[in-house]
């Protein structure tokens, strides 16, 4: 598949300002916690044919930010990503493949030292030059992983039965990637 015309090759950077890497887990069996990681860093890496481009990108695990201080300070602690042995998750594409309109991007997740391939559901949103003459690029993608895979294993049980934590955690990503210069 060919890039649209005013789409340019090179390396694009993404926008962190503009762009939300999020989150969704099942809390308590009866509601939905979600958050965000706010400290990224990730280029896209276009080539003619879409199917050869690539993604890399590191997130802070610091960066976790759920609106609740406790919550936060305790995810960013030991039970699950200790932020000072594992300071970065890190994505490494391997594949993009078209999918009718869309594509399923491949590629190889690390979180807590542990790397596992994943895929995610991803949507080109289009290309627009901004007010002050940058070209970005929009992309939409999401996944669901297993926290547990990834050694985030900590949990309770409740009363009624059950835990406190979903073992799945639905990955949500808005992206904004700034064009190479030209």
């Amino acid at each position: 598949m060919a890039l649209p015309a005013n789409v340019t090759t090179g390396t694009w950077t993404l926008d962190n300002s503009h762009s939300e890497i999020a989150f969704t887990v099942r809390h308590a069996g009866i509601s939905k916690v979600r958050g965000q990681f706010k400290d990224a860093a990730a280029t896209l890496d276009l080539t003619d044919d879409v199917a050869g481009s690539t993604v890399s990108a590191r997130i802070q695990t610091a960066s976790f930010d759920s609106g609740d201080a406790n919550r936060d300070g305790h995810v960013r602690g030991e039970d699950f990503f200790d932020v000072e042995n594992f300071p970065e998750i890190s994505f490494v594409s391997s594949s993009l493949v078209p999918k009718g309109d869309a594509y399923e991007l491949q590629g190889e997740l690390t979180i807590k030292g542990v790397s596992l391939p994943i895929a995610l559901d991803t949507e080109f949103n289009g290309v627009a030059v901004d007010p002050f003459g940058q070209t970005r690029a929009g992309v939409s993608a999401v996944t669901t992983i297993s926290r547990k895979e990834f050694g985030l294993t900590w949990n309770a049980m409740l009363e009624a039965g059950g835990v406190l934590i979903s073992d799945k955690v639905a990955v949500n990503l808005e992206l904004a990637f700034i064009a190479p210069a030209a």
